[in-house]
């Protein structure tokens, strides 16, 4: 089976197939079609590309000086593994083909290292420290790709969405803090068609890995997210299999207690009942319908117990505490009228790998409540990054939303395809009616 992630299979011929990437660029950003050779990894981020209305001869933005640049090298955690990047990855930037490169969260580039003809030749495309290389900046790219996907992955020839990007190969890896887990930055090799082998892929892959084994050696600790309080409990779920807890304890050591899936589960429905829930219902908010013996249950909430301590109290099972969510966050932005800001703190559905019925409805609530929000509000910005993410490309009703607000042939073809797919061959987007589509997939409680 091929790899994904991986450029070009065993066999391919370089050329002739950055000649079929050529033309098939040139088909999507004419008439927005899609089709072989474009991996689907790509095909998402030109989608992406296309969805934040970047033109693909657009150049990467230089946004950072050297003051703030100098600042954000100094306190970023991956300073404290750049001799690991150096060590490993040293004889990629001196070899007189390739540049190191390593970006922050952002896409910011912080480092890019090389022999000096290599780095005038990148200065070309404003592949220099300091400049933005994130997707809705640079368009499709191995670091700014890593980052959104959050998967190392190699972009070839013109894979790339911005022509003038077209000429090189990179491979990337993210870098994740070993504590919480969060995507801190990403490192990069890049250079020419020969990247596209398995082993710069690899390779970019075990510095990774190992920049992460440092880091936790180091016991880096990572910021206070976003929207977070400073005091009290705080829970974090958004776009996170496994939730982090934030205590007044944990805000002096740095580090938030990770919790295991089942008991995410249970502090995130707790946190949404502050007066409690019996036994049974929790055990129906956790399990649905099945069969599940009550021991397991009582288990579960021992164990979290010995986590929590006075925290969690019983009859009915509840927080002593109040613990503020990061869907709190969210859903006060909404009420004040602010969706821009609820978009800014929504990194994804909460404990989105979670089929507890009880979590499946508070995630639907929230991404009913903020969708409407965002329809509501029909800011086409808004839309865009919307429909930009993992849970929103596939939105039909937004797309159409942008469509009208911002018309042209890539929103057209997207909602045309996405029309197709969930069967509304017929009937027109103004006319459709909530209760005959479902306009974005949605997982049936169990």
């Amino acid at each position: 089976m091929r790899n994904p992630w991986l450029a070009l299979e065993a066999g391919a011929d370089p050329a002739e197939r950055a000649g079929q990437l050529r033309r098939a660029h040139e088909r999507f950003v004419t008439a927005g079609a899609l089709g072989a050779p474009v991996r689907d990894v790509v095909a998402e981020s030109w989608r992406r590309c296309a969805g934040a209305r970047l033109g693909p001869q657009s150049m990467a933005r230089i946004h950072m000086d050297e003051a703030g640049l100098a600042e954000r090298r100094a306190t970023h955690p991956l300073s404290r593994v750049m001799p690991l990047f150096r060590e490993l990855l040293g004889t990629i930037a001196d070899d007189g083909a390739h540049l190191l490169s390593v970006c922050d969260e952002r896409g910011t580039m912080l480092w890019i290292e090389g022999h000096p003809q290599v780095l005038h030749r990148a200065e070309g495309m404003n592949f220099v420290p300091g400049a933005r290389w994130d997707e809705r900046a640079s368009g499709t790219n191995a670091p700014g790709t890593a980052l959104a996907v959050g998967h190392a992955v190699q972009i070839f020839a013109a894979e790339h969405y911005c022509v003038p990007v077209q000429s090189w190969t990179c491979a990337a890896a993210p870098v994740r803090d070993p504590h919480t887990g969060r995507v801190v930055g990403a490192v990069d090799i890049t250079g020419g068609d020969h990247l596209a082998s398995p082993h710069s892929l690899a390779l970019v892959q075990a510095t990774a890995r190992a920049a992460e084994a440092r880091l936790a050696e180091l016991g880096a600790a990572p910021p206070t997210p976003a929207g977070i309080p400073r005091a009290g409990y705080a829970l974090d779920v958004l776009g996170r299999e496994e939730a982090l807890l934030h205590t007044p304890y944990t805000r002096a050591t740095g580090i938030p207690l990770r919790l295991g899936r089942r008991h995410s589960e249970i502090l995130l429905l707790l946190a949404a009942h502050p007066d409690g829930l019996t036994g049974e219902a929790l055990g129906r908010e956790l399990y649905g319908e099945r069969d599940v013996n009550p021991v397991t249950l009582r288990a579960e909430l021992s164990r979290l117990r010995h986590l929590l301590g006075p925290l969690l109290e019983s009859r009915p099972y509840r927080l002593r505490r109040r613990a503020h969510t990061d869907c709190d966050t969210v859903t006060d932005a909404l009420t004040a009228a602010d969706p821009e800001a609820a978009l800014a703190v929504y990194t994804g559905p909460p404990l989105p790998g979670s089929e507890a019925p009880g979590i499946v409805r508070l995630r639907r609530l929230l991404e009913n409540r903020l969708r409407s929000g965002l329809l509501a509000r029909a800011d086409p910005a808004l839309l865009e990054r919307w429909v930009c993410t993992a849970w929103g490309e596939d939105d039909l009703e937004v797309w159409e939303a942008l469509h009208h607000a911002r018309p042209g042939p890539v929103t057209a073809a997207r909602v045309r395809e996405l029309r197709a797919a969930y069967g509304l061959f017929t009937v027109p987007a103004r006319h459709a009616t909530q209760a005959t589509r479902a306009t974005y997939p949605q997982r049936p409680p169990h």
